[in-house]
């Protein structure tokens, strides 16, 4: 059987998904911060629902993973954003750019003194370059063949160094949580009944 060629009329896509580091992290972290709150409301304001808070925090968690199936699409028209096809486009947009239209690749200070940058297109749009995909040495090699910008000093604004440290505090975080559950449920005060 024969395999199937690549023809000059074949696109050609490369896809770089969130790095699993940072979507891990992020969503142990709004666990952390969260999971305790029905337990202490349940003690500090028994007379306010619990289902109710439980129900926006999920939410929450749905919201947040929702903006963590980013992903980064590049092929030989251009460089597009995209989201899970679950994920409405009310909520998150994503947007695509043209290689003929990409003019420069500009650097902005973010206000802790790290470094962004921004395809700015021919009419002086700008598109924030997506810094937390996995491979992102091997996504700014692409952009400067299809571009020809140089982008040999454009470095992610996160190392995974700083992401593991929080990692590690997260996990901390939910040892301190559990205690906080345990001793909100032994209180002689904690209802039993959901509210």
């Amino acid at each position: 059987m024969p395999t199937p060629k690549t023809t000059a009329s074949t696109p050609t896509q490369t896809v770089f998904q969130l790095s699993p580091l940072i979507r891990i992290t992020l969503l142990c972290l709004y666990i952390a911060l969260t999971v305790p709150l029905p337990f202490l409301t349940r003690v500090a304001a028994p007379y306010l629902p619990s289902g109710w808070l439980v129900a926006g925090l999920v939410l929450g968690w749905i919201a947040l993973y929702a903006a963590l199936t980013e992903r980064v699409i590049l092929d030989d028209e251009g460089i597009r954003v995209t989201y899970a096809n679950w994920v409405p486009a009310l909520f998150r947009q994503g947007w695509s750019l043209p290689w003929a239209e990409i003019t420069t690749l500009k650097p902005r200070t973010t206000g802790q003194g790290g470094l962004i940058y921004y395809f700015l297109s021919k009419s002086g749009q700008g598109f924030l370059l997506p810094m937390r995909v996995a491979g992102f040495a091997r996504l700014v090699e692409l952009v400067q063949v299809k571009t020809g910008i140089d982008t040999q000093d454009v470095k992610p604004l996160a190392q995974p160094w700083m992401y593991l440290i929080l990692l590690g505090f997260t996990l901390l975080l939910l040892l301190v949580d559990a205690w906080t559950i345990a001793t909100a449920m032994s209180l002689p005060n904690y209802p039993t009944a959901i509210g």
